[in-house]
């Protein structure tokens, strides 16, 4: 379907659009996770960062779904998604929750994808060099495994939404029915070929093994350790800000409502 939306421009050679207050945001998250009585930890990380991790139990739990955002400081809409979705606190009761609203916060003091120590926190998750990862990878190993999990990006050379989903078990696939919601609020990227691997109606579906890999993202350590369908859903940075948010928010409750 056409699309108001028009990029915008800016992204030449990296990310050139709107940016985000992340400790009035996280402020925000801690508000509404406290109001809709959330269990709240905070990771000690670096210095007086934390990193804030949510978790909320379903009053019939059938399954477990793993959120997190922010893991890069120049993505902001995955971090507004999770507040809009906190705010608006409409999770299934079927569903035990956990939640990381925001990965890497020194990274959005300073609006660049690494941390303040020039980590690209994103493949850290294999020999753990930053501090935030190893106090993230301590809370996740203290879960229980997860059902699916959604780790939410943006990329800012895309031409529309996709979604890298690494599913090694062919468990049935939630990717269709997020490109079918999101494409009714966000173009979607219909490259045959996205980050160098073959895509399909914007979705990435890698042969891969992680234990290959030298470097691991934060899917690879999820797929490894707590779950075995993960999504990495990635919004286009080039487009309005609340088109990523709309099209991050609309994959999340797609996901809800299916699982």
């Amino acid at each position: 379907m056409s699309h108001s939306a028009q990029r915008l421009g800016r992204n030449k050679g990296g990310y050139f659009g709107e940016t985000i207050d992340i400790r009035q945001v996280l402020r925000d998250d801690l508000d509404a996770a406290r109001q809709f009585g959330w269990e709240i930890a905070e990771l000690p990380a670096y210095g007086h960062l934390d990193l804030l991790a949510f978790r909320r139990s379903g009053t019939e739990p059938v399954k477990n779904l793993y959120l997190s955002a922010g893991i890069h400081g120049d993505e902001p809409a995955g971090p507004l998604a999770v507040r809009q979705l906190l705010r608006e606190n409409q999770w299934p009761a079927r569903l035990d929750i956990a939640l990381c609203p925001c990965l890497n916060p020194t990274g959005f003091a300073l609006n660049r994808r690494e941390n303040a120590d020039g980590i690209d926190l994103n493949r850290d998750y294999r020999h753990l060099r930053s501090a935030e990862v190893r106090a993230h990878v301590a809370w996740l190993e203290r879960q229980s495994k997860f059902d699916v999990t959604l780790c939410l990006h943006e990329d800012w050379e895309s031409h529309g939404f996709y979604i890298y989903e690494v599913n090694p078990d062919a468990e049935s696939s939630l990717g269709e029915k997020m490109i079918q919601a999101v494409s009714r609020v966000c173009p979607i990227d219909q490259s045959p070929v996205i980050e160098d691997r073959p895509a399909q109606n914007g979705i990435i579906r890698p042969d891969l093994d992680p234990a290959q890999r030298p470097q691991w993202p934060e899917a690879f350590y999820l797929i490894q350790h707590q779950t075995r369908h993960s999504y990495t859903l990635e919004a286009p940075s080039d487009f309005p800000l609340a088109v990523r948010m709309a099209a991050l928010v609309t994959a999340v409750r797609t996901v809800l409502d299916a699982m």
